[in-house]
């Protein structure tokens, strides 16, 4: 998903390309699920004319200042992207556009030609993306709803510690509410928590005020660092986890990259953003495994072995393990007993189809098997045992057709104790065996 770096890659694209040209053509999708609350007639009308003045942006939303409102606004969703055409681009690579490429591509949603032939186009492939036309994107939700802006407003320490004391929700889920501080997204959190050694379902009022700092530090660092590339994630930090975390097999890597508009082919080796989306035991950064976990209903990769749980929640969780521990060990004990011991399994079998008994009405079509049922049901069983004893067959089916009386008697033993059904059966078996 585009966060705070890849979005504000996008807003200085167009602010060094597109301020001061007047927009003399656009296409708007007839898309009400991306296009939100105004027909694409009426949008485009609005459009024609109109010089783009600024760009601006507040967590993983921009928008464009126009020399008259409304104004365009953009929430880039799971795929939203900003391409450019008619200007040799080589900072912003993700709004680029071949010669070979389609264009407008099938995905776009707002395009526009500007005065020098400079075209621009937002598209969105998954749709989950906002296109809105808006007198005050600022001052109405989703933009008015937003927390600080993470690189645009940093906290201070004491200001950081003082809203974390308050927080009993993990840490990651935290970092993740855009009203809390906007623009971190899931790899970007995943990243800070790494680099800060915090494990991400550490309850955020329980960390420390050193801890808080360090995390607060680690978020300016990761966020600036990745704002000062462009999101070129081939200039990002070789030590960070993000080259680790996205795909499950090899090539993955480049393929998720570049649906977010981002060529993580050329990422740092060591980030732990390469490795987040593979399987449990095959992920690793710097020679330590990544673990993932869902954490505020997201995939979530972190190091075990450098980010551990602490205080209460680590006592808790050493409990934890050791009654999954000691829970799998009984469970293998079961399975042992269950392999040896017929007459338990036996027992276990009569009792359920009991049980099976019980949820039928009195009286009803089923509630007493036939004489023809019961002798069908007593043949298979015997010869599972007795396979091509056809004399042993006969006698089990006349004992049935004659023992009604013991077989109603050997059910009631049955609901009532499990010994007795025991006992019961090991006669049945005397009589079979006679």
């Amino acid at each position: 998903m585009p966060e705070l770096p890849e979005v504000e890659a996008a807003r200085r694209a167009i602010e060094e390309n597109c301020v001061g040209k007047k927009i003399v053509k656009s296409i708007i999708a007839d898309d009400p699920k991306v296009i939100d609350g105004v027909s694409a007639s009426e949008f485009e009308a609005s459009l024609l004319g109109k010089t783009i003045v600024s760009a601006h942006r507040k967590g993983k939303n921009m928008w464009l200042r126009l020399d008259s409102p409304p104004f365009p606004s953009f929430q880039f969703g799971m795929a939203g992207a900003v391409y450019i055409k008619g200007v040799a681009v080589t900072k912003y690579k993700r709004s680029a556009v071949k010669d070979t490429d389609e264009w407008p591509s099938k995905y776009s949603k707002f395009f526009v030609e500007l005065d020098d032939g400079l075209e621009m186009s937002f598209t969105d492939k998954r749709r989950f993306a906002k296109v809105r036309l808006l007198k005050d994107p600022a001052s109405v939700a989703p933009i008015s709803d937003l927390g600080p802006d993470a690189l645009l407003e940093p906290m201070t320490v004491d200001e950081f510690t003082e809203s974390l004391s308050k927080k009993k929700i993990a840490i990651k889920a935290l970092l993740l509410d855009q009203s809390f501080i906007s623009g971190v997204g899931n790899w970007v959190a995943d990243e800070v928590l790494y680099q800060a050694r915090i494990h991400p379902l550490q309850i955020s009022a329980s960390l420390s005020k050193e801890s808080c700092a360090t995390l607060l530090k680690c978020i300016k660092e990761v966020v600036q660092n990745a704002v000062e590339v462009d999101a070129d994630c081939s200039r990002f930090p070789l030590k960070w986890l993000f080259h680790f975390r996205w795909g499950k097999k090899p090539g993955k890597v480049i393929e998720k990259a570049i649906e977010v508009g981002a060529d993580s082919s050329q990422f740092p080796n060591n980030w732990i953003f390469h490795s987040r989306e593979k399987k449990p035991g095959k992920a690793f950064v710097d020679g330590k495994k990544i673990d993932f976990i869902t954490v505020g209903g997201r995939t979530t990769a972190y190091v075990p072995e450098l980010q551990n749980l602490n205080g209460v929640q680590s006592a808790k969780a050493v409990v934890k393990q050791r009654k999954q521990t000691s829970k799998r060990k009984g469970s293998e004990d079961d399975d042992g007993d269950n392999g040896v011991d017929a007459p338990e399994s036996a027992v276990e079998e009569v009792t359920e189809n009991v049980k099976s008994k019980r949820g039928r009405k009195p009286g009803g079509q089923g509630a007493k098997p036939s004489k023809k049922r019961k002798s069908k049901e007593s043949d298979d069983d015997d010869s599972k045992h007795h396979a091509g004893d056809d004399d042993d067959d006969a006698d089990e089916l006349q004992e049935t057709k004659s023992g009604k009386a013991t077989k109603n008697k050997q059910a009631k033993a049955v609901k009532t104790s499990k010994e007795k059904v025991t006992s019961q059966k090991s006669k049945n078996q005397k009589k079979k065996a006679k």
